[in-house]
């Protein structure tokens, strides 16, 4: 749960006692938010489980006020792999509905959809309709709603991947314009979501396009080879000034024989420091779990493990040498001069 959730909880909490000064009241309330993100949950889950047959991992679900994530380690190269995973969220919610919509005809508890809003009616058939607009929102044709991948998929099949996702966030950045326009006249809420559709379908195309230019291009085309590395016995005082003096974030650390023992990232350097002080030497803080590129493998393959990886840099090696580091920030503006050479290429 991101901290977020837990203030939304909070502050719904608040405005259902200032509203009615009931317990029963705030407990029902937030009560009925706790099965609705219950609903997210599982809705997350179905992408979850429909990535694993394809053999692809979840590093995790977060719940946040508008919704919920699950960070897959990778989408399915197969547009039609692509496709079942994004329908896999939707279609939980489709079967929770049906579920509920079975069970209250069975009680014969329907009650006509004039008398439910967002704090009073049945509870059942409350969360049988939100499920229902669950199924409807999500389905929209804009990233990052599933909506969006499906647009996608479907276009894959017959057009190139990077076209169809061009075409896929173009969708969705219309669609986001067509929000905020209705945002401004109604309900001002529209216009936060339209952000949040434009940034995706950005982001998405974005993303794509990064790809893209770094396939068929080995890491050592890309790596930066002026870095500096730490040794095990240096003292986190060292690694400072080496921050200080330049723009390397994350170190490598090296033992004697100079092999790679560990890797002193940004983050733990500075919590470090706060807890432990600068005289703590570098091994009781790096991280001894990392992830390593080889300097003749392609760029696609090491960029999936960055993003997957929690980190921001890579050790490359060859022949078992460390012989330099691949970075977020050096790939972006390793694909941000192939993108101006090309440009300068074509119009030459």
């Amino acid at each position: 749960m991101h901290a977020t959730f837990l203030l939304l909880i909070a502050w719904l909490a608040m405005s259902y006692w200032i509203q009615s000064r009931s317990v029963s009241a705030v407990l029902s309330g937030v009560g009925f938010i706790l099965a609705l993100f219950g609903c997210v949950v599982l809705h997350e889950l179905g992408h979850a489980l429909a990535a694993r047959r394809y053999g692809i991992k979840t590093r995790d679900i977060t719940l946040l006020p508008i919704g919920g994530v699950a960070r897959l380690e990778r989408m399915p190269s197969k547009p039609s792999q692509e496709l079942v995973v994004a329908v896999a969220g939707p279609a939980v919610n489709v079967a929770i509905a049906v579920g509920l919509s079975a069970w209250l005809l069975l009680a014969n508890n329907l009650e006509p959809l004039s008398q439910l809003d967002v704090v009073s009616g049945s509870f059942l058939e409350r969360l049988l309709v939100v499920n229902l607009f669950l199924v409807g929102f999500n389905l929209l044709p804009a990233f990052p709603m599933d909506g969006g991948r499906v647009l996608r998929s479907l276009l894959a099949m017959r057009l190139e991947y990077n076209r169809a996702t061009q075409i896929a966030a173009t969708v969705g950045q219309g669609l986001a314009l067509l929000l905020a326009f209705y945002g401004f006249f109604g309900n001002p809420f529209l216009i936060f979501i339209a952000l949040f559709v434009w940034i995706g379908a950005a982001g998405e195309a974005r993303m794509v396009q990064i790809r893209s230019a770094l396939a068929g291009i080995p890491v050592q085309q890309a790596m930066m080879t002026d870095f500096r590395t730490l040794s095990s016995r240096d003292a986190l005082g060292h690694a400072v000034e080496l921050v200080r003096g330049g723009s390397q974030q994350d170190f490598p650390v090296v033992d004697d024989d100079g092999n790679i023992a560990g890797v002193l990232t940004r983050g733990n350097l500075i919590a470090a420091l706060a807890k432990l002080g600068r005289e703590t030497p570098v091994i009781e803080v790096m991280e001894r779990s990392f992830q390593t590129a080889h300097a003749h493998e392609m760029l696609e393959g090491a960029f999936a493990r960055l993003q997957s990886c929690d980190c921001h840099t890579l050790p490359v090696t060859r022949d078992e040498r460390l012989v330099g580091l691949l970075t977020m920030d050096g790939l972006g503006e390793f694909v941000r001069l192939q993108s101006a050479a090309g440009t300068a290429g074509s119009r030459a």
